[in-house]
């Protein structure tokens, strides 16, 4: 397989792993193929030491046009569609140990939003729009409301849902989609500041950090005060942590910033 019939493209540098949606000639639809390539992209990316952040990216106009309907359309005969496998696609976003960042710089539908919203962090440009335009063909966003609803404002995910309403950049910011719009010309440049800063961080507590942030809510606060403060301790007092500390101290970067 050439580079050019490659479905999603791997590089890597400083401690970034980039993998770009490469199908433009569907407008990055999410196919079995590309899916089974973005899922192997990213267990790599986990399974590799020196890669520290993961960023989705895209080639093309549009970021994703969510499911492939020309293959649902075939998968019709055996009574099967393959909307089972986006599911493991978000899953293994939403999951991944290290920060994910989407690289929005075109439009995203459907199944596309659920693959930003299963990002840690996203940042789009101002001109991208976005849609949820399931009912208007008849289905409903099942499978990405597991990662969707967790970001949206509820008044706004009623809205969006129920009209398939497109929005601008700007919007899908204020409702909690994506985490910061800018203009066009500012995007890379966007991305490049949070990946430097991402790279900053610790990988052990990174992981645990996200860790934090997907945790329930505590029903008893107490208990949860004391398991966080364990927590807190462990981290501290591990590898990770005297360096962090002692880097502080000595005003210098911590062992784990990238140098090249």
């Amino acid at each position: 397989m050439t580079s050019s019939d490659t479905l999603v493209r791997v590089t890597t540098a400083r401690g970034v792993t980039t993998l770009t949606l490469n199908s433009p000639h569907n407008r990055n639809a999410l196919s079995t193929p590309l899916m089974t390539e973005l899922l192997a992209g990213l267990s790599a990316a986990v399974a590799d030491d020196a890669v520290r952040v993961v960023v989705l990216d895209h080639t093309g106009p549009v970021f994703c046009s969510g499911a492939d309907l020309k293959e649902t359309a075939a998968a019709y005969a055996s009574g099967t569609v393959p909307a089972g496998m986006l599911g493991d696609v978000l899953a293994a976003v939403w999951e991944c140990p290290k920060p994910v960042v989407a690289r929005v710089a075109g439009p995203a539908r459907a199944g596309g939003l659920g693959l930003i919203a299963a990002a840690d962090l996203a940042v789009c440009a101002q001109e991208a729009t976005f849609a949820f335009t399931e009912v208007r063909i008849g289905v409903v966003p099942a499978v990405i409301s597991a990662t969707v609803l967790p970001r949206l404002a509820p008044r706004a995910a009623a809205e969006l849902y129920l009209t398939g309403d497109t929005f601008d950049g700007r919007r899908a910011a204020e409702i909690g989609l994506v985490t910061t719009a800018v203009p066009a010309d500012g995007l890379d440049a966007a991305v490049e500041r949070v990946c430097a800063s991402l790279v900053r961080g610790a990988p052990h507590a990174l992981a645990g950090a996200k860790a934090l942030l997907r945790r329930p809510p505590a029903a008893d606060l107490r208990a949860e005060i004391a398991e966080l403060a364990a927590v807190s301790t462990g981290y501290f007092l591990s590898e990770e942590g005297r360096e962090g500390v002692l880097a502080f101290r000595e005003k210098r970067d911590a062992s784990w910033v990238p140098t090249a």
